[in-house]
């Protein structure tokens, strides 16, 4: 299934809903009130087109599947601790390096090659226990041939 793109007159429309904090050609952002809101209906019995119709939004506007992944991605952020909010505004991700301090730059490239060292020991493991593997099969399969 493709994905599925909005006109420019569908986004003028969906940034009207006050729910809308940001709508694209290829994405909406909801308002940390709309997931609540959602949620809250949702547990009251209604299902996620009736919430969205009582919401201001056009079902088919957006989609089947869009609405189907609406409906889990928010009921996957109810049952997390901070609940519904949106926790990409405090998280600001991986730190620029250009930031750090020589002695932090020296800390993350120690961890890192201490991730690696780890990574290498795995992949070895993995190695040794597909040669195993291989091994065998290869030594039942001889086995099997030389008994018929």
């Amino acid at each position: 299934m493709g994905i599925h793109y909005f006109t420019d007159e569908q986004v003028k429309k969906l940034q009207l809903n006050p729910y809308v904090r940001n709508a694209s050609n290829k994405s909406i952002t909801y308002t940390d009130e709309f997931r609540q809101f959602f949620i809250e209906e949702y547990e009251k019995g209604l299902l996620p087109r009736q919430i969205l119709r009582k919401a201001g939004f056009d079902p088919e506007i957006l989609g089947k599947e869009r609405i189907r992944s609406i409906s889990k991605s928010f009921r996957k952020m109810a049952a997390r601790p901070e609940g519904t909010a949106d926790t990409r505004k405090n998280s600001p991700g991986r730190p620029r390096t250009k930031d750090l301090t020589p002695e932090e730059e020296i800390l993350r490239l120690k961890h890192k090659i201490k991730y690696l060292e780890q990574e290498n020991m795995f992949l070895k493991k993995i190695n040794i226990l597909d040669r195993k593997a291989r091994q065998e099969q290869d030594r039942r399969k001889s086995s099997k041939s030389s008994g018929k």
